[in-house]
């Protein structure tokens, strides 16, 4: 099943139960992917990565809002927001752990034998691509610089 047909079976369960929060979350997703859709010109499915993507953007887009309105002492926006991204996370794949993305980076730097700082862009390049919708652009990151700063 597509993942616009799964969007649209949540969407129904939503709104049998009267779950605002999800019905919003699942709607922005449906119109996340309508508007990807007509940016590409054609009615065509999306890929899978594009689906990913798409997913880690929105998500990623409630969770900066939420760190904001918390910022300001709105946590009354900043609750619906974290809902929301949950919501939204249900359709990723399952998210790995930092020792898990740790491995990966180690074996990558030894693969491409990156050496330091400099070949930070060629590492985050290959990881990126192996690990995509399966872990945070910001976290990988980091670990890359954690082990090549030293």
């Amino acid at each position: 099943m597509s993942l616009q047909q799964d969007i649209m079976a949540k969407m129904k369960e939503a709104m049998k139960a009267k779950d605002q929060t999800a019905l919003a979350a699942l709607r922005a997703v449906k119109s996340a992917i309508l508007l990807a859709q007509t940016e590409s010109g054609a009615k065509e499915e999306l890929s899978e990565a594009q689906e990913i993507q798409l997913l880690q953007k929105l998500v990623k887009q409630r969770k900066d809002s939420a760190v904001i309105f918390s910022e300001q002492g709105r946590e009354d926006l900043a609750d619906p927001e974290l809902a929301q991204a949950g919501v939204i996370e249900q359709f990723l794949p399952q998210q790995l752990t930092e020792e898990e993305i740790e491995s990966v980076v180690v074996a990558t730097i030894d693969e491409v034998g990156a050496t330091g700082m400099k070949d930070m862009g060629k590492v985050m390049g290959l990881v990126n691509k192996e690990l995509a919708g399966q872990a945070d652009g910001k976290t990988i990151s980091n670990i890359v610089k954690a082990k090549l700063s030293n």
